[in-house]
């Protein structure tokens, strides 16, 4: 029974560290704190896994002090995020972006609470909005932040990209990878 126990508060303790794929950047301290970390705003960066060329940035407020000492603080839900253009040219399946997808995700209490990023695709406008909010089990909250990248941008992509490419075609600075037609 106790080794089951073990194992079950185990496992909500690697759950609760789980991470992403994103790279620190920065802080700035807020509070001080004689025990433990002070509170302070943190800044990620990490790179779309489906469009190459765009990297998105969010900063977030993480709690420190002697709870977050024994993981047992909850951030509050405030969040921002702001996306670039790092490249010449996006590339990006069509396929691959059509659907909301979640690309970034952090725990923000050590269970039930998180917040996460969450990429959608105007292909009328050829553009993506990348949305940032918190939830949790029970109840999220209404705080959020939105940024948006375009294909038109930057500079028009060289018509050489598609040259011989069947199924692919540039929108400003973006080089797409559109789904065949169906046949009729």
């Amino acid at each position: 029974m106790r080794h089951q126990l073990f194992i079950a508060v185990a496992a909500l303790i690697l759950a609760a560290c789980g991470g992403s794929d994103a790279d620190k950047i920065g802080r700035a301290s807020t509070v001080f704190n004689m025990l433990g970390k002070n509170d302070r705003i943190e800044v990620e960066g990490f790179d779309d896994p489906d469009v190459k060329g765009v990297a998105c940035y969010i900063s977030y407020a993480k709690k420190g002090g002697l709870k977050e000492t024994v993981n047992l603080e909850e951030d509050a839900s405030d969040a921002s995020v702001s996306c670039v253009q790092t490249a010449d040219i996006i590339r990006y399946r069509e396929e691959a972006v059509i659907k909301p997808k979640e690309v970034f995700k952090r725990s923000a209490s050590v269970a039930f609470k998180s917040q996460q990023i969450i990429r959608y695709y105007d292909g009328k406008r050829k553009a993506f909005a990348y949305l940032v909010y918190s939830d949790k089990i029970i109840q999220g909250s209404p705080k959020n932040s939105l940024s948006a990248v375009s294909c038109y941008n930057g500079q028009k992509a060289d018509e050489r990209e598609i040259a011989g490419v069947p199924n692919r075609q540039i929108f400003g600075s973006c080089v797409v990878d559109v789904a065949a037609a169906a046949k009729r």
